[in-house]
Order: C-alpha cells, then sequence, then structure tokens
C-alpha cells in the first residue's frame, strides 16, 4: 500500500486556512463589484495553440502538457525522437492547463466581442498552474485575482483602479502600504534620452532590480546588454536628482494651513488636531515628493516626446484621484518600477507592505493590444492582479485576520439521547432560521467529548439541552471563551448569538 502524498510544488488547505483565504477573496471581491466588474471563469484547460507563445520562450517551457487521450504516441515517428521534444510536442499534445489569467481572458474577449458590453468589466479568481521548480512562496499551482477593463483607453480607468487598491487593502486593516505608480512611456523616454532607443526592454529588466542589486549590480547588467559607460552615467543622473518643490507642492502646502486652521476654529480637540495635522503633513510630504519625481522626469525628458506623454498621463490620473477625494500619502511615483511583462505600454501599478519582508502584493498596468495575438487588434485594456498568497502571508504576520475570520458554527447544541435529540431538531431549526451558524452533536456523548469537539473546531458557544432544560424551555448556554453559563430562553439566546 503507498504512503499518501501531495505532488511536488501543490498545497492542501486546511478548514481555517480556507476560512482566512476566504476573507481575503470575499473582501476583494467586494470591492470589485462595487466598481462594477462582472465574475468571470475560463477552464482549467486550454487549446496550446492559445497558450503556447504568449509568454516568451521561457514561460512556454513552464506550461503543463496534457498528453492526448488514447494512445498518444501513435503519430510519432524515429525521425520526430531524433528532432526532440518541441518537434514531438504537436502529435502528442494538443491541450494545456492555464499559466495565467490574461490570455484566457483574451481569448474569451476575441470570441465573444459582438455580444459584451464595451467596455467590458471583469474580475476572475481562479487556480493557475506553472511547471516551475518549486521553492518558498513558488509553487506549481496557486491562485490569480485579477480585475481587467477592455475596450478603452480612458485614463478614468487607471485613477478607479488606484481606488480600488486603497479600498481593497484599507478593507483588509493593512495599516501601511505603498501604491507605486509609473509609466512605461516614461522608461521608453529615458531610454531615448540617455542615448539607446528601443533598448527599453533591456533597461525595463535592469532598473526593475534597483531595490535587489542596487546602482551598480544595474550597471554591470547593463552593460552586458550593451549600454555603454556614457549611457549609464546619464541615468544615474535622474537616479540622483533632487527637485525643487514646484508651483504644485506651495498649492499643497496653502491647503494644509487652511485645513488646520479650520480644524482650530471648529473647536476639535487639541489631542484630535495634533493628529489630524500629523496626517495632513504626511500627505504633503507625499505630494511634494510625487512633484518633485514628476519635476525631474520633465527636465530630464524634455526632448523625449513620449516621456513627456507619460508623465502627463500620470498627471492627469493624479488629478482625477483627487477629484474623486482620495488625498492620502499612499499613492507614490516610482519611475524606477518596471514590471517585466512585456505588453504594458501605459500606467503601472505595484503595492507594497510598509513593515514587512515581502515583494509587492498586487501589480499590473495598462495595455495596448490585448486580443491582436488572436486576430482582433485594436483593444486596450488596464487591468490589477491581487497576491492572494502574498498578502495572506502578509495578514498573517501582522496577526490582522478578524477574529470571526475562522469561524464556521457559531453554537453547538448538545446530545445526551434520543429524547434530547429530539427536542434540540426544532431548536436547531429556529436558530438556523434566525441566520445562526448552529449544528447539533450527531451521537449521544459524554459532555466533556461534546466540548472537546467545540474547543478543537472553534465553536463560541455550547447549548445544553437536557431534560431539566427541556421541561423548563430554559436551556444553557455556555461561552466557550470565558466560561460564563447563563439560563436563557431561545429568543434570549438568539439576541445574544447575533451580536
Amino acid at each position: 500500500m503507498s504512503k499518501p502524498s501531495l505532488a511536488r510544488g501543490t498545497r492542501d488547505f486546511g478548514p481555517e486556512i480556507m476560512a482566512k483565504r476566504t476573507y481575503i477573496l470575499d473582501t476583494i471581491k467586494h470591492v470589485f463589484k462595487k466598481f462594477g466588474f462582472l465574475s468571470l471563469e475560463t477552464p482549467a484547460v486550454e487549446n496550446l495553440s492559445v497558450l503556447m507563445g504568449k509568454y516568451g520562450e521561457e514561460g512556454d517551457k513552464l506550461l503543463f502538457k496534457i498528453l492526448n487521450s488514447g494512445d498518444f504516441a501513435k503519430k510519432l515517428k524515429q525521425e520526430d525522437f531524433d528532432n526532440g521534444a518541441p518537434a514531438m510536442l504537436s502529435k502528442v499534445a494538443e491541450k494545456g492547463l492555464r499559466y495565467d489569467l490574461t490570455v484566457p481572458f483574451a481569448r474569451f474577449v476575441a470570441m465573444n466581442r459582438h455580444d459584451l458590453a464595451m467596455p467590458f468589466k471583469r474580475f476572475q479568481v481562479q487556480p493557475v498552474w506553472r511547471a516551475d521548480r518549486p521553492q518558498r512562496g513558488r509553487y506549481r499551482e496557486f491562485y490569480q485575482c485579477d480585475a481587467d477593463v477592455v475596450g478603452t483607453d480612458s485614463l478614468l480607468c487607471e485613477a478607479e483602479i488606484i481606488l480600488m487598491l486603497n479600498e481593497a487593502f484599507q478593507k483588509l486593516k493593512l495599516p501601511d502600504f505603498a501604491i507605486k505608480v509609473n509609466n512605461r512611456k516614461i522608461l521608453t523616454g529615458i531610454s531615448e534620452v540617455i542615448g539607446k532607443p528601443g533598448k527599453e526592454a533591456d533597461l525595463c529588466v535592469a532598473i526593475d532590480k534597483l531595490d535587489k542589486i542596487g546602482k551598480e549590480g544595474v550597471a554591470v547588467e547593463l552593460e552586458t546588454k550593451g549600454f555603454e559607460k556614457k549611457h549609464i552615467e546619464l541615468l544615474y543622473k535622474l537616479f540622483d536628482s533632487n527637485a525643487l518643490p514646484t508651483n504644485a507642492t506651495l498649492k499643497a502646502r496653502d491647503s494644509v494651513d487652511e485645513d488646520t486652521q479650520k480644524m482650530k476654529d471648529s473647536g476639535m480637540p487639541e489631542e484630535d488636531a495634533v493628529i489630524m495635522e500629523e496626517l495632513f503633513k504626511d500627505r504633503l510630504k507625499n505630494l511634494e515628493y510625487n512633484a518633485q519625481v514628476l519635476g525631474s522626469l520633465k527636465e530630464f525628458l524634455k526632448e523625449s516626446k513620449i516621456g513627456l506623454k507619460g508623465i502627463a498621463e500620470l498627471e492627469e490620473i493624479f488629478e482625477m484621484v483627487k477629484d474623486f477625494g482620495l488625498d492620502n500619502s499612499r499613492v507614490e511615483v516610482d519611475f524606477t518600477l518596471a514590471r517585466g511583462l512585456s505588453y504594458y505600454t501605459g500606467a503601472i501599478f505595484e503595492v507594497q507592505a510598509i513593515g514587512v519582508k515581502m515583494g509587492s502584493i498586487s501589480g499590473g498596468g495598462r495595455y495596448d493590444d490585448l486580443t491582436g495575438t488572436f486576430g482582433v487588434s485594436g483593444l486596450s485594456g488596464v487591468g490589477i492582479s491581487f497576491g492572494v498568497d502574498r498578502i495572506y502571508d502578509v495578514l498573517d504576520e501582522l496577526a490582522l485576520f478578524p477574529e470571526d475570520a475562522t469561524e464556521s458554527t457559531k453554537v453547538l447544541l448538545t446530545n445526551f439521547d434520543e429524547v434530547s435529540q429530539r427536542a434540540c431538531l426544532p431548536i436547531l431549526k429556529k436558530l438556523r432560521d434566525a441566520d445562526i451558524a448552529a449544528e447539533l452533536y450527531p451521537t449521544s456523548a459524554k459532555m466533556k467529548k461534546q466540548f472537546d469537539y467545540a474547543n478543537k473546531k472553534g465553536i463560541a458557544y455550547v447549548l445544553a439541552i437536557g431534560s431539566e432544560e427541556i421541561k423548563s424551555g430554559k436551556y444553557s448556554l455556555k461561552d466557550m471563551a470565558s466560561g460564563e453559563q447563563k439560563s436563557l430562553g431561545i429568543n434570549e439566546i438568539i439576541d445574544i448569538l447575533h451580536v
């Protein structure tokens, strides 16, 4: 008899973990729906003709291919073996497991575009599979949680993504996070200005590693890609630039002074005024930083038409975000942000949890031609993906999961004998009709065994219903956390359990 085991790179999620994951996903889904996104699911299995060639050569190697059913090798000849795996693949496998949610989404839009209300706003939460080498934080099966708007190039969509990110992480009670924003056009402009036009892809890959390998490491990597010392020195001027406050910053400072004065005039308690003033200062600090970065970029990219267009797009997005009423210090311009996916053409987003050693917990951006590879060109879109596993680790490390996140059953009804069991059934129905999660222990057993079951399952209350309780109509409700026990009528019990 073989010992049960898991396939490498996969995981089981027990009830407690599933409850916490459900809390995360339900919170994010609520925000998606609030912003008008519709739910979509696509098959786990896609034709390889849909998947191949969309992720680059390395991505193609990581696709899980599914052998054709039946005699999958019947079409093979000796020359196929001699030519190697790539030549053999089309004869033995026609399908594969999806690698991400973006390509299946593009395929869905291409096939159904005439039936969809454009722009089409969809969210999708499903597992994906990659034949990667398993290691900490990297699995062969994992969930993606995506939201995209396709069929419009309006920057309003970018502004709303910032709002969604802000609201989702606030609802998850994450105390400190940064929404980093850049624009791929700015990176293209930088490559032009330093004298390497058309090399923005190599530039982006190197810059994306700045926080990991530092400026010296970026220089070494760029040199291997054909960048000369003069190009790198120009790039370093941008890294080291430090712009003076702009008119926008001065206006922001005036706004803070006015808001602070209004608080004092309103008679707000001193301690509250101090807290609010610090928040205003925090907001001002970030506005100053963003203005300085954009000011530096404008000066550096003054000869680059596309670079200036990227700056103008960011400024328009920030203005809309401000008009929406989101005027806090979480949104940061980061011109070193260069997410590796080559299809981003406009705004780029990334969210980082502050104070936790973790990579980005969300990311995305604008792409110009989602469905072009399927023969439908001209469909621009913008999307965001939430890293569910990383968000879980952050909330777990910071102990941010609410106490009731893992709660399933609220109250357990005891079972002492057949008479007790029959008396419990109508009470159980009343509790469930009142929308209270309740269960009856399935067999008669000693009280200790039933209490042990409740504790192991994390059930908050136990309702003891014995012969005396049945006669009196008063039932013994025990709070398992405090040990407090009360004798109450069913309506009183329902009131307590609803709290």
